[in-house]
């Protein structure tokens, strides 16, 4: 899971850096020969994109820079953390729901993901099979006991 976000993290950086470093500068200097800067929307538009392009590649290497620092040695193998998959069944409903632990920050949340930081996150976190949990949400209080555990150490959040 850590090493197939890092890759995907790592792409999105060289797609980016080659934006920076070769497309931007192109655009910028086409617009530059258009003349007039202070009413060139392409000139404007290019600075804007150089800039957003910039700040987003800064917070990739942070996340990757933090990435690089996770000791899954850390994470337990018995209990709920980054990366575990989790059942709970409702016990008021005796519904079952999949909860799958993600960074706060991922790419891209598919349903059944939640952040570590999140409300349900926080709530899960180092529990085990068998343990309940009060699951105070702004609209209501669930109560929630944990059947099924599966952590990273053992297969891959889908």
């Amino acid at each position: 899971m850590i090493e197939e976000l890092k890759q995907k993290l790592g792409d999105e950086v060289q797609r980016l850096q080659h934006e920076l470093n070769v497309v931007l500068p192109n655009e910028i200097r086409k617009a530059v020969e258009l003349g007039d800067l202070r009413e060139n929307s392409e000139y404007k538009a290019a600075l804007e994109r150089q800039q957003f392009v910039q700040a987003r590649l800064g917070q990739l290497r942070q996340r990757l820079s933090k990435l690089s620092q996770i000791d899954l040695a850390q994470i337990p193998t018995d209990k709920v953390g980054l990366g575990s998959r989790v059942v709970c069944e409702d016990q008021q409903t005796k519904a079952h729901e999949t909860f799958s632990l993600v960074f706060g920050d991922s790419v891209e949340f598919e349903e059944g993901h939640v952040s570590m930081g999140s409300l349900i996150g926080r709530a899960l976190v180092g529990k085990a099979v068998g343990d309940d949990i009060l699951l105070k949400l702004p609209a209501a209080t669930r109560r929630l006991r944990i059947v099924e555990l599966t952590t990273i150490h053992q297969g891959v959040v889908e």
